[in-house]
């Protein structure tokens, strides 16, 4: 498949990142979502992106200016049909995204893959709403996308081997380093391992062990991690790991995966996190 055309559904914090590196990397991107009022935020998350890095002697400006010519705004599904691969990065709600892909398998041509961004769920399920389950994957990227390296190239029960390869050379190409996970599994690999780690850290507060800072402190300098977990369960937001923390023990039945009190007493009290600082930061033991 000759790749000409990517669309992206969902202009949040990761959608519209995606889109912005695929057009970084230099392809035509359409990125789609249900208001313009989100769309003109993702516009102006990418130019202060490229703006710092102009500032930085990264980027030229008229760099910027071929960037942003190559991105096309749409509240419109529609106007994605003519895309050869769609990139899902809506809400981490199932059944929305069941509509969604619902939806792309009859706007999109036969021979187009609809890829998803979520971080933990399942990709056959995702498959089973449309009638391409061959040309249906998972296609996670890292926050943000424009600097982590690492995509993780999913595959449902019936992905094909064919739609693997297209996009783990579309991650290529997109200056990304994909690795396959041959199962679909809830969490893929880096959340599997990571959900875990951030329960026992929790924990060790819970007990009394130590404070989020020190753990913090301690995973940092001990493990060589760029930040603790506390840390970033705030930056991501620690409603959305709770979250994932339910789905895994949903699907798991195994105590590994169930929430701390704590997370679920600082979720009820709203102090979620996503990069205010407020959170684990903030946590009154």
């Amino acid at each position: 498949m000759t790749m000409k055309r990517i669309g992206v559904v969902g202009s949040g914090t990761m959608g519209g990142a995606i889109a912005h590196q695929a057009a970084i990397s230099g392809f035509e991107v359409i990125l789609q979502d249900i208001e313009q009022r989100y769309l003109d935020n993702a516009l102006a998350r990418m130019e202060k992106f490229m703006d710092r890095a102009i500032a930085k002697g990264r980027m030229k400006s008229e760099e910027k200016s071929e960037v942003l010519a190559r991105i096309h705004l749409t509240t419109n599904l529609a106007d994605l049909s003519e895309c050869n691969v769609v990139i899902e990065a809506i809400i981490e709600d199932l059944e929305a995204k069941k509509e969604v892909f619902h939806q792309l398998d009859e706007i999109l041509s036969p021979e187009a893959i609809v890829a998803s961004n979520t971080s933990s769920m399942s990709i056959t399920v995702l498959a089973e709403s449309t009638k391409r389950p061959e040309q249906v994957a998972g296609m996670h990227f890292f926050n943000p996308p424009q600097v982590m390296k690492l995509v993780e190239v999913i595959r449902g029960y019936k992905t094909s081997d064919e739609t693997i390869e297209i996009l783990k050379k579309l991650s290529i190409d997109m200056k990304k380093e994909p690795i396959e996970v041959k199962k679909d599994t809830p969490g893929f690999i880096v959340n599997r391992i990571m959900i875990p780690q951030f329960i026992e850290a929790i924990r060790l507060v819970e007990e009394g062990v130590a404070t989020p800072e020190d753990i913090d402190k301690a995973v940092t300098l001990g493990l060589n991690y760029p930040m603790g977990p506390f840390t970033l369960q705030d930056y991501a937001g620690v409603d959305i790991g709770l979250h994932v923390m339910d789905y895994f023990y949903e699907e798991f039945k195994d105590q590994r995966f169930a929430a701390p009190l704590a997370l679920r007493n600082l979720v009820r009290a709203g102090r979620v996190g996503k990069k205010s600082g407020a959170g684990w930061y903030d946590y009154d033991q």
